[in-house]
């Protein structure tokens, strides 16, 4: 069972794997996240690693997703959903482009999460705003 911070960061890794190119500019981006974010506080930063191989490791598996999501919902309580969402979109945003395979992963994640389809588009809309470039 994983904590709700390695959920979290199993929802940005799993944003950035969705294309099957974990960028540099995605990677350095979770662990600015992690550094900074209040959520993570708490949270040792040497563990990054090793919860993002795990992650992976698990996505690698049959059934892999589905079982990432639920590992996701089990430790996320209803008000870090939409987070876990959002932090997902950042990694998606991070490299300025969104391909279909992140944008699908992202639906999934929505339903996954029982994030609703409004507040979804709010977070993507902020999400495409702070990472725009002139």
């Amino acid at each position: 069972m994983i904590d709700h911070q390695a959920a979290l960061i199993y929802a940005m890794v799993m944003a950035s794997a969705a294309d099957s190119d974990m960028t540099d500019s995605e990677m350095n981006r979770i662990g600015e996240i992690v550094s900074h974010l209040p959520i993570f506080r708490s949270f040792d930063v040497e563990r990054l690693p090793e919860i993002a191989n795990n992650c992976a490791t698990l996505l690698s598996d049959e059934d892999g997703l589905d079982k990432a999501f639920e590992a996701m919902r089990e430790a996320l309580p209803d008000r870090l959903r939409e987070t876990a969402y959002a932090l997902a979109c950042d990694i998606v945003a991070a490299d300025g482009t969104a391909e279909q395979e992140e944008l699908r992963l992202l639906e999934i994640m929505r339903h996954a999460l029982d994030v609703d389809r409004l507040n979804a588009a709010a977070i993507e809309r902020g999400a495409a705003a702070r990472y725009a470039v002139a």
